[in-house]
């Protein structure tokens, strides 16, 4: 559905439940949604974006927050030993966020109380990625770790480095785009859209997102999770043969 239908919809939605006789118990400043809920991974597949819009009460601010699939993650550090740069060090995080995007109508630190940001998990530095064993590590080191995990997603692009920003049309409606690069781990994502007054989240809407692969694509996806040793025995054969036949080449050549 279109963006400006889906617009509509919402417009109507939320003048039903101010209405006497409405749908709706209750009024509902904040309502959002998302200009399509899924994302299909061909091997033509570049990046794309979704657009997150809604409505929400004029003069409040608004935060969109993207997690996608969690999974635990190693993060190494490097020493220099001999003269030779070695993976020494090392520390796992649980269930960190494959994904984490966010916008906002203005930088978080002013509107949004740091208790709230750090409720809410808003912005990379409020994430709770926790150390599954950090046993003899001072908090400076647990610290280096975290802030490398996040740089290295940031340089993957898969990490915000700063807020979208999101704009209103009118005074009540809202949107902005939401970016997803090629290397978009595929899972389930958590959309999930946040109306703050006086620095407090007044409202709250979660929609959900699904990246998936399609096609050959997906083929390839599913034989190396579901067969891998079969497909590491494919990948070598086929190594094996593209050798064989370059150096055919080159003798003819």
């Amino acid at each position: 559905m279109p963006v400006r239908a889906r617009l509509t919809r919402l417009i109507v939605v939320l003048g039903l439940a101010t209405l006497p006789g409405g749908t709706a118990p209750q009024a509902q400043n904040l309502v959002a949604d998302l200009s399509h809920h899924l994302i299909a991974i061909t091997t033509a597949f570049v990046g794309t974006q979704v657009v997150a819009f809604g409505v929400a009460k004029s003069g409040d601010d608004i935060i969109v927050t993207v997690q996608g699939p969690r999974e635990d993650l190693v993060v190494r550090r490097k020493s220099r030993i001999a003269g030779v740069w070695l993976n020494r060090d090392r520390l796992a995080f649980r269930r960190v966020p494959a994904y984490y995007a966010v916008a906002s109508t203005g930088p978080l630190e002013k509107i949004a109380r740091p208790a709230v940001l750090a409720q809410l998990e808003i912005g990379t530095a409020f994430l709770d990625l926790e150390p599954i064993d950090a046993s003899g590590l001072e908090l400076s080191e647990i610290a280096s770790f975290r802030d490398a995990l996040v740089r290295r997603k940031q340089e993957q692009g898969l990490y915000s480095r700063k807020p979208a920003p999101i704009n209103f049309i009118g005074e009540e409606l809202f949107r902005t785009n939401l970016v997803f690069p090629a290397n978009v781990p595929p899972g389930i994502y958590q959309v999930q859209v946040f109306e703050l007054q006086d620095g407090f989240a007044g409202g709250a809407q979660r929609s959900t997102l699904v990246v998936s692969k399609v096609g050959f694509e997906a083929d390839i996806y599913d034989f190396a999770q579901h067969r891998a040793p079969l497909y590491g025995l494919a990948a070598i054969a086929l190594a094996i043969v593209a050798g064989w036949l370059a150096g055919v080449i080159f003798r003819r050549g």
